[in-house]
């Protein structure tokens, strides 16, 4: 696969002046815009894969910790996770309050 960024501005303008004389001029833009389309729609899913993987991965360590407060005998019922990660952190360290 050729990158665009490694072609020099003659090459780009051979291969638009060779796709405009096989294509012709009313289906050149067709083909551009599908182009643009097909790398919108590319870039726009491999966006979505990438936050799908993080999520569960932050629900887990969310549930873990609850569930680690909980056998600690720390109330997380209504309770900010900042406060209860606080308040687990200060019962590791010895430091109950």
């Amino acid at each position: 696969m050729v990158r665009l960024e490694m072609l020099g501005s003659y090459e780009i303008i051979a291969i638009l002046a060779i796709a405009l004389l096989l294509l012709g001029p009313k289906k050149l833009p067709e083909l551009a815009r599908g182009v643009g389309k097909a790398i919108y729609e590319y870039r726009k899913a491999s966006q979505g894969l990438f936050e799908e993987e993080e999520k569960p991965a932050k629900k887990d360590e969310r549930e873990m910790l609850i569930e680690a407060a909980t056998k600690m005998g720390i109330e997380t019922e209504g309770r900010d996770i900042k406060e209860i990660a606080r308040e687990v952190l200060e019962k590791v360290e010895g430091k109950d309050s």
